[in-house]
């Protein structure tokens, strides 16, 4: 549930759609961009600022590797991009136990497999843009890979990718 509906302050009709107050924020900012391009942006950089708030930290690796998948998946000017990555970090830290599932879900049903494919790619790459994939990390990309619809397999296949990133698979 959303803060906002939560607190009644939505209405009908933001109800009605069933978007999450997340997404509408971040999507509301991208002005020149068409609706269904900026609540798509807006889930993507949601869920990948929820794997990077994973450990509780969004280390600045992270989130300049945020602003970079956002910017060329887009082809958004810096501006755009920095204001995408500043709203999702700080509705990620803010409501990230009520928004998590909702966003990712909402993600999932407005996505093509291929684009649920490429969040999950990108979720890895978001995870090791510090070195390092945190047990917290794997762990959400892996709810995460499952709440898109993955198979366990499936997401494994992705972190595969990253090895030398998860000191568990590292040290094997």
């Amino acid at each position: 549930m959303s803060l906002l509906r939560f607190l009644g302050l939505e209405s009908k009709e933001e109800r009605a759609k069933g978007e999450t107050a997340t997404v509408r924020a971040i999507a509301e900012r991208l002005e020149r961009l068409d609706d269904e391009t900026a609540k798509f942006l807006a889930g993507f950089a949601y869920v990948l600022a929820r794997v990077a708030n994973a450990d509780l930290e969004i280390a600045a690796e992270e989130a300049d590797e945020i602003r970079r998948i956002v910017s060329e998946l887009a082809e958004l000017g810096s501006d755009e991009a920095d204001l995408i990555v500043e709203i999702a970090r700080s509705q990620a830290r803010l409501l990230g136990g009520t928004e998590n599932y909702v966003v990712t879900r909402e993600f999932r049903e407005s996505s093509t497999r291929a684009q649920r494919a490429k969040l999950l790619e990108c979720l890895y790459a978001v995870a090791a843009a510090d070195g390092t994939i945190a047990a917290e990390e794997a762990a959400e990309i892996m709810t995460i890979g499952e709440e898109l619809g993955f198979t366990r397999a499936e997401s494994n296949a992705y972190r595969s990718r990253y090895r030398e990133q998860i000191p568990e698979l590292r040290e094997r």
